[in-house]
Parts: C-alpha cells; structure tokens; sequence
C-alpha cells in the first residue's frame, strides 16, 4: 500500500490543488516501512491525480479539494480521505490504525462559487473541507 499527504512543512496542505510536494508513505505489515517528500514539479489540479496515479498511490490524505480532482482520483482508483489538519505523519498512522477523523464531503467550495485567480485562504470559507 502507498499513501501520499498534501505536504507542507510537516502538516498536511490545505488545497490539493496547490499543493508543492506530496509526502508519500510505502506500507508494509501495517506499518510505514519508507516515506519521502516528493515534488509535485508544479503540476495542479487534474495533473496531480496523474502524477499519484503514475507512482501507484492507493490512498490520499489532504485537506480541501474541489469536485474535479475528486473525481480524477476517483477515476485512477484512488482513495480519498479530505478535510484533514494537523501533522501528516499522525494522520497516516491514524489512518493505519483505523481512527482518522475526516470528512467524507470534503470540497474546497470556493471553486464553485468564486471568480478565477484567487488563493485559497483569501476568501472566508477557506479549504477545511466545510462545505
């Protein structure tokens, strides 16, 4: 099993979509055998679905995400597990240990009703996954 985390600084990005760098966690025995950062190398949104497609991830944690990538890692057969804070590491063995709090309604709803060209956390609804 493969597990990659939105990454920033220890935590778990809050947009999918902009996220820099993925950690990515190798699974053996139900434990983290191996993890790394890697570089998204500046791809986004739908691109990104690829790239964690192309290196075999079976699970994603991260935080907010819009309805298009959900359903591009839907389409590669990738779990999905949004509207996650806080230290990734804590969140891929909470993951493992069967208790992670997420939120399976998780969007970053900003993208269905706001204009091009913002950041996320520039409007008052952020990507904490609340709808």
């Amino acid at each position: 099993m493969k597990i990659a985390v939105t990454y920033e600084n220890g935590n778990i990005f809050q947009h999918f979509g902009h996220t820099e760098q993925f950690k990515v966690y190798d699974i053996a025995d139900g434990k983290v055998a191996e993890a790394k950062v890697i570089s998204t190398e500046g791809s986004g949104h739908g691109a990104l679905a690829i790239l964690l497609s192309d290196l075999n991830i079976d699970t994603l944690i991260c935080g907010g995400i819009g309805a298009g990538a959900q359903n591009a890692l839907a389409e590669a057969g990738i779990s999905l597990y949004g509207g996650v804070t806080g230290s990734a590491d804590d969140a891929v063995n909470a993951l493992l240990a069967g208790n992670l709090a997420y939120n399976p309604n998780v969007r970053c709803s900003h993208h269905d009703h706001h204009g091009e060209g913002h950041q996320c956390g520039e409007h008052k609804h952020g990507c904490q996954g609340n709808a």
